[in-house]
């Protein structure tokens, strides 16, 4: 995971310079693998009932419990990859 670790933050920081935003559903397949990728299965309580975008957040990462931390960031630095092009 540590040759991961260099390209996986290289891509949280490439992500922020895209030239448009992407849709919500591509947002928040970024966010969970993410989070995935740098700090495991989700934990803790699900958002307030009317914390609608923090609900949608937590059930994408929550989705994505069980995936290896390194596949995430594979995954995630793809993802960054493909929107870039």
């Amino acid at each position: 995971m540590s040759d991961l670790r260099p390209a996986f933050d290289q891509a949280a920081e490439d992500v922020k310079r895209l030239d448009h935003r992407p849709d919500n559903d591509t947002l928040l397949k970024l966010y969970a693998l993410y989070k995935q990728g740098s700090e495991g299965d989700a934990g803790g309580g699900q958002p307030g009932f009317f914390d609608f975008v923090g609900t949608a957040k937590h059930e994408a990462w929550m989705q994505l419990r069980g995936l290896p931390q390194d596949e995430a960031m594979r995954r995630y630095i793809a993802l960054v990859e493909q929107l870039r092009a």
